[in-house]
């Protein structure tokens, strides 16, 4: 790179003017008009760190919320098992839903109640679910009506077939 000294100024403005001004400028500056490929790279790796440690943060709390709930057992799953069933019989039927789902459900009890409610074989099952520690709680209640005419006949029918 070639250097004017002062003394060697060109004074007006013709093209040795313009020569001498171009060789006092660096020749590698060039417009800046994008980012280079290492600063995006940089932006996006801080954007995805914020990201990951906020979603890290939502499922920790999500997590500590769930195992605050208080889950009760659903009594569907006793009127299930008791769909299965080909006849019924008037009459009530109790469990522990630690019988059903051991370690889950811990002081959790249900009870049906089966009633025939038609003389062709109508029959309705009402099922409670309910903890044995806490009496003063309600308990959960299920009701599903069942066709059954194989059954035994019940009250609707007065014991006649």
């Amino acid at each position: 790179m070639k250097l004017i000294r002062p003394e060697a100024r060109v004074e007006g403005g013709g093209p040795e003017r313009s020569q001498a001004l171009a060789i006092l400028e660096p020749r590698c500056r060039r417009p800046r008009g994008a980012f280079t490929l290492l600063e995006v790279t940089i932006a996006c790796a801080i954007f995805f760190i914020a990201a990951f440690a906020i979603l890290e943060l939502v499922t920790r709390s999500l997590a500590g919320a769930r195992s605050l709930q208080k889950r009760d057992p659903d009594p569907g799953i006793i009127l299930h098992a008791l769909s299965l069933t080909n006849t019924f019989e008037e009459g009530t039927m109790s469990g522990d839903f630690e019988d059903i789902a051991p370690g889950m459900y811990k002081d959790y009890r249900w009870e049906a109640l089966i009633t025939e409610i038609g003389s062709n074989g109508l029959f309705q099952v009402d099922v409670f679910s309910y903890n044995k520690n806490r009496h003063g709680e309600n308990p959960v209640i299920i009701v599903g009506q069942f066709w059954r005419p194989n059954s035994k006949p019940g009250s609707a029918t007065k014991g006649r077939p």
